[in-house]
């Protein structure tokens, strides 16, 4: 065999070997929100993405916890909240879970829409009770689907100017007042 067509064909394995590594991390990647089948509470979990991906090149990848809002204290669980993660994990991203809350809202302060929330640019917030808003990544994974139903949304120029009346006052002038001439 010529040695072009076996540098080749290596070439070829290679990126389908990495290719599926990636997809594997990818799919298994971030904060994922389940309920936790000793307590039936919502916790805040973190797979093993590298291990997943590791595991997963020949067959289903082997799914592991590296973090959980209810470690230390249950660091020895058996870890049975995985069989969540397995039937959907798409369905218990956070990113994702937050994309469907914020489908087809208008921001409660300014009207605009939020259906093409630029997510790594300017990130939607929450308006929460007291009109105080808070970007979502500040919101614990286990308290996320509390906070959400009692939220409403907020697109990111409106969460900035929120954030400045509130953390700087000082440097706000209202200018909706009507002057006196």
């Amino acid at each position: 065999m010529p040695v072009n067509l076996i540098l080749g064909i290596a070439i070829l394995l290679a990126c389908i070997v990495i290719g599926r590594l990636a997809r594997v991390w990818w799919k298994f990647r971030g904060a994922r929100v389940i309920t936790c089948p000793e307590n039936l509470k919502h916790a805040g979990v973190v797979l093993s993405a590298r291990h997943a991906a590791a595991t997963g090149l020949m067959h289903a990848p082997e799914l592991r916890l590296s973090s959980c809002t209810r470690w230390p204290e249950r660091a020895g669980c058996g870890q049975q909240c995985l069989i969540q993660v397995a039937e959907a994990p798409a369905g218990c991203l956070v990113r994702n879970i937050l994309a469907k809350w914020y489908e087809g809202k208008t921001c409660a302060s300014c009207g605009c829409p939020l259906d093409e929330a630029h997510w790594e640019a300017a990130k939607p917030a929450l308006l929460r009770a007291g009109k105080t808003s808070v970007e979502w990544s500040q919101i614990p994974a286990e308290e996320l689907h509390e906070v959400l139903a009692a939220s409403l949304p907020l697109c990111f120029a409106c969460h900035m100017a929120n954030t400045l009346v509130r953390e700087h006052p000082e440097l706000v002038v209202d200018r909706s007042a009507k002057r006196a001439i």
